[in-house]
């Protein structure tokens, strides 16, 4: 028997189709213009062997091994649900009364599902949040840094976030976009929450189609798609504020700044202008003291300069390019850059970050809201920013410094993590478990034997999309999907909010934290939330039975383009910004009133620890990027097929130059020892002139794979990049990932590289049948 079922996911909506309890295939949405390939991964990844079957625990655990134990080497033994949900009770409780509530981290990320009602994050958050507050996560990693930065900056994160000036009115203004970082097609495939449809890559080739202009100013040629047509500019990685700054230089010796917007609508010009200029630190930002720094000739940056200043332009970077040593600078620096040019407020002109970082930046549409699952204030209060929870763990008792406040570490007891894997998204792994394992216990939620089920003490195997009712919904797209369950629970797996409310009902809360809902009660209660919301606005929307019937709800298009900021830059008195001077803050007394010296009051060049002009090439002479991958999101589905086929005798490519693997004696397709003091993975070469010399380039994702099962500085046979990188902040007002400053050395790894074993259950644990 086969059945059609409507879903979706943050790669795209889909038609679930079902043949005897088995999803077999997932078919695009009729209505997505560009969908991508990675559905075609998803029968794997709901069936396949990385599935966890059973609750488990950590053998050592169960023996009292608590503080300090070794995870990721011990076996793993089956336990009933019954058991394991007294354990979880137990010790939450335990902990709570010994150490209190902010011992507990609430851990999780945003792209666990598409389906706001079925969200890990939200729901653990409400449950901890319930029994007593715990500590949170701020921020996250895609753009840290410059969500804490551009509130003082512009007085918004809608500048990142969305929305942005959209692609219409690109199309028809827009002469020139200068585009930091590229626009990769791959990150237009994915929407956090859902897409119906994949807009990005049409919307492109029609402003392509008008005559826009777009350069690539990027270490790797392939962050534009081929049809852009787009210039190249070779650039060395982290250097981006110096070329910004030369730009600034050019165009201010030539009288061509903006001096009426920057009268009326910025504040710190005259400061900016004289640091620029040299005025300030006696060093003039020219074009050749640029040169020196990024590698591209003075001749383009001043032919670029003044090719912004003659024409519409619109500046862009993606979010990359703010995860580096002081990534808070180059956002800085565009911005002031794009207020000297005077086109903030102006169709197709300004500043926006992140038209190539994710699917619907720019798309047009209505601001309704998005669909919303329910939440509960979290009363402990205590929070750190989420890429410095090595630092937490490490430190308890001390202080962090963060965006101008002294934060107070708690001493973390219970590490509770469900719809996330600090193994993925963290920097330095090594150095994360050593901090992980100082934890007494760790709770994971989750549906695949990924790193962090596999360093946890306390394993609840969660059940996926497919298995459950839902509602996807997202900020950027116009469809609200309906995702029916297409499969009945895989093994023994339960959804997170029933595992939840099993937990809340051992606390005496278990009615507070349901609402006494069940699953349907409540999709018809948030849907009904959501279109009342668009009623408010003036768009109906169908009932409830109506839109699970149908499927989906296409919101319209707005007929007239989106401009961020026209209203500010038409008059700033009356329509002004949620800055403290109501401005553009250039300079920011702000920010100058934290007194770090490596984020003064507005944009500076300051030099990465880890970059190819830092002494340290001398010993890892290769820039090595990170980035996100086309073959899966982030780490999920990298055991489909689609991962699979892209790897090199198993392990993760990493892109080189010729010339650099020439000097090595290396070619392409062999396995590579990649490394440097922090430690070593596998990886597979992929030899290519589209990267410029010095610079390598690896997708993220790969599931970590230690050479030994428990130990912190055993190489990755697999190709986690984030073995390698750097954990350390942006800066100590943002605190962000800072994981592009990465330098490391390659060479042919030592004999027959291991078999990659990541993809199947660890040792105690079985496959699902």
């Amino acid at each position: 028997m086969t059945e059609i079922k409507p879903h979706g996911s943050h790669w795209g909506s889909f038609e679930a189709v079902v043949e005897n309890g088995r999803l077999v295939e997932a078919r695009p949405f009729a209505r997505d213009p560009f969908p991508g390939s990675l559905l075609q991964s998803m029968p794997e990844a709901v069936h396949g062997k990385a599935r966890i079957d059973r609750p488990y625990v950590r053998a050592g655990w169960l023996r009292g091994e608590r503080r300090g134990s070794s995870r990721g080497g011990d076996d793993f033994v089956a336990v009933e649900w019954d058991r394991v949900i007294r354990l979880v009770a137990e010790e939450s409780a335990r902990v709570r009364a010994e150490h209190g509530h902010a011992s507990i981290l609430g851990g999780s990320y945003g792209w666990s599902s598409a389906g706001r009602y079925h969200h890990a994050r939200t729901q653990l958050h409400r449950y901890l949040g319930m029994g007593g507050g715990f500590t949170a996560q701020v921020t996250n990693y895609s753009y840290g840094a410059g969500m804490t930065l551009m509130p003082h900056v512009l007085g918004t994160n809608e500048v990142i976030q969305g929305p942005v000036t959209d692609w219409g009115s690109i199309r028809k203004h827009t002469k020139l976009m200068l585009c930091f970082g590229g626009l990769p097609l791959k990150n237009g495939l994915v929407t956090s929450g859902g897409a119906g449809g994949h807009e990005y890559v049409p919307l492109m080739k029609a402003a392509v189609a008008a005559g826009v202009r777009f350069v690539n100013i990027s270490p790797f040629k392939g962050d534009v798609g081929d049809f852009l047509g787009a210039e190249w500019v070779p650039i060395r990685p982290n250097t981006d504020a110096a070329m910004m700054f030369a730009m600034a230089h050019v165009v201010i010796s030539a009288g061509r700044e903006d001096a009426d917007f920057l009268a009326r609508c910025t504040v710190g010009w005259d400061r900016f202008r004289d640091y620029v200029m040299g005025a300030a630190d006696g060093v003039a930002k020219t074009p050749e003291w640029a040169e020196a720094i990024t590698e591209v000739p003075a001749a383009t940056i001043r032919r670029l300069a003044m090719e912004a200043a003659g024409a519409p332009t619109m500046c862009t970077a993606t979010w990359s390019i703010q995860r580096a040593e002081h990534g808070e600078q180059p956002w800085w620096a565009l911005t002031a850059f794009a207020a000297l040019l005077g086109g903030i407020g102006k169709p197709g002109q300004g500043i926006a970050f992140g038209y190539g970082s994710m699917n619907g930046m720019g798309t047009p549409r209505h601001e309704v809201p998005s669909v919303a699952g329910p939440a509960v204030r979290n009363t402990c209060g205590a929070y750190i920013p989420v890429a410095r929870v090595t630092e937490l763990l490490e430190r308890p008792g001390e202080i962090l410094q963060y965006n101008g406040r002294d934060l107070l570490l708690p001493d973390i007891r219970l590490i509770w993590w469900a719809g996330g894997n600090p193994f993925h998204h963290h920097q330095d792994l090594g150095r994360l478990l050593r901090a992980w394992n100082r934890a007494d216990t760790v709770v994971v939620q989750e549906p695949w034997w990924t790193s962090v089920a596999r360093h946890a003490d306390i394993v609840l195997p969660a059940t996926t999309t497919l298995e459950r009712n839902d509602i996807g919904s997202a900020s950027r797209d116009r469809y609200v999907r309906a995702m029916h369950q297409a499969i009945p629970p895989v093994g023994q797996a339960r959804n997170d909010v029933d595992i939840l409310a099993d937990l809340a009902d051992a606390a005496g809360f278990r009615a507070q934290f349901t609402e006494q809902r069940d699953e349907g009660a409540w999709l018809r209660h948030l849907y009904g939330r959501w279109r009342q919301a668009c009623a408010a606005q003036g768009i109906e929307v169908p009932d409830f039975e109506r839109f699970w019937a149908e499927g989906f709800v296409e919101i319209p298009a707005p007929e007239q383009d989106y401009v961020q900021f026209a209203e500010f830059a038409a008059d700033p008195e009356a329509n002004p910004l949620n800055t403290p001077s109501g401005k553009v803050e250039i300079f920011s007394e702000t920010i100058s009133s934290f007194g770090y010296a490596e984020t003064p009051g507005h944009a500076v060049w300051m030099e990465p620890t880890e970059y190819l002009g830092s002494p340290l090439a001398q010993t890892f002479p290769l820039h090595m990027l990170s980035f996100q991958p086309s073959t899966r999101l982030h780490g999920q589905l990298d055991s489909g097929p689609v991962a699979a086929a892209d790897k090199i005798q198993g392990r993760e490519p990493i892109r080189m130059h010729p010339d650099d693997a020439a000097a090595r004696g290396l070619v392409d397709g062999q396995v590579v020892r990649v490394f440097n003091a922090r430690g070593a993975v596998a990886a597979g070469l992929r030899v290519t002139a589209d990267i410029r010399p010095g610079v390598v380039a690896m997708a993220t994702g790969a599931w970590w794979n230690p050479a030994t099962p428990g130990a912190t500085d055993a190489a990755c046979i697999h190709g986690n990049a984030n073995v390698l990188t750097a954990d350390i902040g942006t800066s100590r007002l943002g605190q962000g990932s800072a994981a592009q400053s990465c330098l490391v050395q390659i060479e042919a790894w030592p004999g027959e590289a291991p078999p990659v074993t990541v993809h199947v259950p660890p040792a105690g644990a079985t496959a699902v049948p």
